[in-house]
């Protein structure tokens, strides 16, 4: 047999070894073997709102930097307004123009008004999430009899049919977004702007005495006049 003619037979077989000993390649035997650019078709997985910059395992800016680019989504940038697909909405969305500090409290006591209407079906909502993040410690009615204060020796809250009868809705929702003094946290977290309008809505109907505002309202013209 001719040279020329071995060369074909000869170039298959070295290929075939060759496959055969990458595929073999590794201990484990579910491995593939040898994989020829796994990136073409196994991308990488990236933890979407991750910021690789603050990986402490990550000495170099060179490296955070490379880390960062492959962020899977972004950040809104400072300061970003969210989009509000309901414009009766949108003003939730505003950035809370009250610092966390005493004249803030107050400033906001005196000029910040809820946009939400008192109606049975706000009164409602607020209640259903005035049951699962505050009765807790202020208790079903707002007495500061909660299952927390009872059990667990915690301090009493005020009672909103009392001392914090007349508090204006405004230092209520201030203290939802920063807290208030050491036992009570901020709820900005668990709780967007509109449910935590919505938890005032509540607050407002227990300091009423379990009434809406409208029905006092009507009932105290109704004395006058007779």
């Amino acid at each position: 047999m001719s040279k020329s003619k071995r060369t074909p037979a000869m170039t298959l077989s070295a290929l075939a070894l060759v496959v055969l000993s990458m595929a073999s390649c590794g201990g484990d035997p579910n491995s593939p073997g040898v994989e020829y650019m796994p990136d073409m078709y196994r991308s990488p997985a990236i933890e979407a709102y991750v910021d690789f910059g603050q990986d402490p395992y990550m000495f170099t800016e060179e490296v955070a930097m490379e880390q960062r680019q492959r962020q899977g989504a972004r950040l809104p940038v400072a300061g970003t307004i969210p989009f509000a697909a309901d414009p009766a909405k949108a003003e939730f969305n505003m950035p809370y123009a009250y610092p966390n500090t005493t004249d803030g409290y107050e400033a906001a006591g005196m000029y910040l008004k809820s946009p939400i209407e008192m109606t049975e079906a706000t009164v409602e909502q607020g209640k259903a999430i005035y049951t699962k993040f505050c009765m807790h410690c202020h208790g079903e009615k707002g007495e500061g009899d909660g299952g927390v204060v009872k059990n667990g020796n915690y301090p009493t809250p005020p009672s909103y049919t009392a001392a914090l009868k007349d508090l204006p809705e405004g230092k209520i929702f201030h203290s939802l977004v920063y807290g208030k003094n050491v036992a009570m946290g901020s709820h900005a977290s668990q709780l967007n702007k509109e449910e935590r309008w919505l938890v005032v809505q509540y607050v407002k109907y227990l300091q009423n005495g379990g009434k809406m505002q409208l029905e006092t309202a009507a009932t105290t013209a109704t004395t006058a006049v007779n």
